[in-house]
């Protein structure tokens, strides 16, 4: 070695000085909900950063989570990705895939070959909901696309306090109990920090990549209730005067320009919203406390934020960083005109719910907003939350598609005394990819790992940043989503709201000047039919390059599943000590049929306790145990609980049944059976459809959030003590109500008349 001449292979390292990026995005946040747009909710550590950076009052995004972020990560436009709709469904077409294709790289890839670290907290939902289990192959988990560390959540939403499956990096982590304080919100922030903190321990000099995605303020709302006590009494005057008072500092601030006009109420049939003033003072009260868990929800995420710009500054870091802080959607009107204290069962999207179906459940007040409450506030707040604009998330309106914008770099974006930092000009969520790889000097590659890469959609906007007096980047853009489409060109907008089902037509169409009627109040598509002749035909042109057909429709097609999926079905045996069974795995034995579960234990009297199985939360689900001898069944119908004494067990071993009849009108029959011997019987609760039970199976434990509040209150997770041998499910024959059924035989009869 001594008469050789080492020599090492160079590392990918980015231009000296490359800044730090953090992108912060929030989920289901409103345009108006932060102080730079003109809320009344204190958060003055965005503030901070919109003195110091930019806000654009024009950014447009996809108005549902899943292609935001599928067009967020990749600067693709989602249909193109593969997310036409959320990662919870696999209808069998190019734009439902779910999957980011291998010749699509993601920022973070992109920004990890560059030379950056890259890391990823909170809220994914790019994996399909079926893929989301310690079984898959993970391919489209955070750590195959470019992120080094993760912490979080894969699917769309979770409970705050109770997280239903965390993932470390690359694998859902064992929790039977988190601790009293744990915060969701709180605790991606301590992640992300620990990660930038244990970087710069290892290397002073390598920038990252942080992506942190809050699973807040979707629902269901849920806050500490610390935060939830500065803002009570807040909302007592209602949305009516909230949205006046916000537009008046939207225009103070020149958000808008002189002249613009707040629209009416939202009228729309299904998504209309009524006067505060015609509520009685008991809806009033309650309404009202929604909005304050709401407010709550997003002043901790502020709080938050600072916590990591304290970080950041301590290490000296603060003005050679990116932040970037914007909104996935607009804010939402699934909360239904009431809202609700039962989250899964105002969320069910079943078409044909039984005339009974009770979409809330009684809370004291000062529940709602903790722990044993899953709430959403009624869409009179969606609509506040989206001021000025109209309708909401889901729908291609402003309401759905305009959000906050806020970035700060202020070693690399130094505003001029003149400059106000605001910036009217259009710009589009897949434009931000390439900006952020422009501002860090990263060039994306033509080729990556062998293989041609597809072409981006977005465009850069650095010189948007860098001058206020710019045009825009970025002239036209398609949208569609769940049947509602739009057409921006050139300040011109055509825009439909599809009524779900009915016929796909042209007379749809409404265009609006936005120059001039920003709100999209005048709907001119009667005195420019050539321009509406001409943007639906750029929309069409649009749909078959980016793969938008089919449109959804009313056959069903969306409930329709990859059909190597029946193997969930198939009978599974939980030995004792198994790790709780995935959401959707779990769900798959037992949704819209009947079922039995087998339970093999061996009891002694002297003082064998605890839960023998238990699937779901405080949003719905069951469980099975013991207690002072007696066997019982608690039922949690999406928040009304059910108790069921079993009877006494002898000494000795047991086989015990659970056996479960699906009914017409979507319920369910449960007997308890002990050595073959019914001891209890559960008559006709409704079923838990839907997202619940939103929990998975554990057995021989209650984990996290309990099915029984009592039972917690008394035990906590109340491990069984006995010897539990194993837990098995059967699943039985569809119910009279199930939907993939109800399909099959409608295509099926459609078929025989062709």
């Amino acid at each position: 070695m001594g008469q050789s001449e080492p020599a090492w292979a160079p590392r990918e390292t980015p231009a000296p000085g490359a800044p730090n990026i953090v992108v912060v995005l929030v989920d289901d946040l409103g345009y108006s909900d932060i102080g730079p747009f003109g809320s009344e909710i204190p958060t003055p550590v965005l503030d901070r950063l919109a003195e110091r950076g930019v806000r654009l009052t024009n950014y447009h995004t996809m108005p549902l989570c899943s292609p935001a972020r599928a067009a967020l990560l990749t600067g693709l436009n989602p249909h193109r990705v593969g997310y036409s709709l959320v990662a919870n469904a696999d209808p069998g077409f190019p734009g439902y895939g779910m999957e980011i294709a291998d010749d699509i790289p993601t920022l973070a890839e992109i920004l990890h070959d560059g030379g950056y670290a890259t890391y990823a907290v909170g809220k994914w939902h790019l994996t399909r909901d079926s893929a989301s289990n310690a079984a898959d192959d993970r391919r489209n988990w955070p750590l195959q696309k470019g992120f080094e560390r993760y912490y979080g959540v894969l699917e769309g939403l979770t409970s705050l306090f109770h997280p239903h499956q965390l993932v470390r990096d690359n694998s859902p982590l064992d929790i039977d109990e988190l601790p009293d304080d744990y915060y969701y919100t709180d605790a991606i922030t301590d992640e992300a920090i620990s990660m930038v903190k244990s970087l710069r321990a290892h290397d002073p000099d390598k920038p990252f990549f942080l992506y942190l995605a809050h699973n807040a303020v979707h629902g269901p709302l849920q806050a500490k209730a610390e935060d939830l006590e500065r803002h009570r009494g807040r909302y007592a005057d209602g949305w009516d005067e909230l949205r006046e008072s916000r537009f008046g500092r939207q225009l103070d601030a020149g958000l808008f320009p002189p002249g613009t006009r707040l629209p009416r109420r939202n009228f729309e049939a299904g998504f209309e919203v009524g006067a505060w003033a015609d509520l009685s003072p008991e809806e009033q009260r309650l309404y009202a406390r929604y909005m304050e868990v709401y407010a709550a929800m997003v002043d901790n995420v502020d709080q938050n934020l600072g916590r990591l710009v304290d970080t950041l500054e301590a290490l000296g870091e603060l003005d050679n960083t990116i932040i970037l802080f914007t909104s996935d959607n607009g804010g939402t009107g699934e909360g239904g005109p009431e809202g609700t204290r039962s989250y899964f069962s105002r969320f069910v999207h079943y078409p044909l719910l039984p005339a009974d179906w009770n979409p809330d459940v009684e809370r004291e007040i000062d529940l709602i907003g903790g722990p044993q409450s899953l709430v959403h506030y009624p869409r009179g707040w969606g609509m506040a939350s989206n001021t000025p604009f109209r309708l909401y998330k889901g729908q291609t309106h402003a309401g759905g598609v305009r959000v906050p914008f806020v970035l700060s770099w202020p070693a690399g974006l130094r505003r001029t005394g003149e400059d106000d930092g605001i910036r009217a000009q259009y710009q589009y969520v897949t434009d931000i990819a390439p900006t952020l790889l422009e501002l860090a000097g990263v060039k994306r590659p033509e080729q990556r790992h062998g293989q041609v890469v597809q072409e981006l959609d977005g465009v850069s906007f650095v010189p948007v940043l860098t001058d206020q007096n710019t045009g825009s980047t970025h002239s036209e853009q398609y949208c569609e989503m769940t049947g509602n489409r739009s057409y921006y060109r050139d300040g011109w907008k055509l825009v439909t709201l599809h009524r779900f089902g009915t016929p796909y037509d042209d007379g749809e169409w409404a265009l609006y000047n936005l120059a001039a009627d920003p709100t999209e109040i005048d709907d001119i598509s009667a005195e420019h039919p050539d321009v509406v002749r001409a943007l639906a035909a750029a929309w069409e042109d649009a749909a078959w390059r980016n793969g938008v057909f089919p449109l959804t429709d009313a056959s069903g097609g969306l409930a329709i599943r990859n059909p190597a999926e029946e193997r969930l079905r198939r009978p599974v045996t939980l030995l004792a000590g198994t790790p709780e069974l995935e959401r959707y795995r779990s769900a798959k034995l037992i949704t819209f049929r009947s079922f039995d579960i087998d339970i093999d234990l061996t009891w002694h009297a002297t003082d064998d306790t605890g839960v023998l199985v238990s699937h779901g939360d405080q949003g719905g689900g069951y469980s099975v145990y013991v207690e002072d001898g007696r066997l019982h069944l608690a039922y949690n119908e999406y928040g009304t609980l059910h108790e069921v004494d079993a009877g006494p067990l002898d000494e000795g071993v047991h086989a015990v049944r659970i056996a479960v009849a699906a009914q017409a009108g979507l319920r369910w029959e449960w007997r308890v059976l002990v050595d073959g011997v019914e001891t209890a019987r559960l008559a006709s609760v409704h079923q838990l459809i839907g997202m619940a039970p939103f929990q998975g199976i554990s057995v021989g434990v209650d984990r996290r959030s309990p099915v029984s509040w009592p039972v917690h209150e008394r035990h906590r997770t109340f491990r069984y003590t006995g010897q539990l041998r194993s837990v098995t499910y059967t699943s039985g024959e569809p119910g009279p109500d199930d939907l993939e059924t109800l399909v099959r035989v409608m295509r099926e009869a459609a078929a025989a008349f062709e």
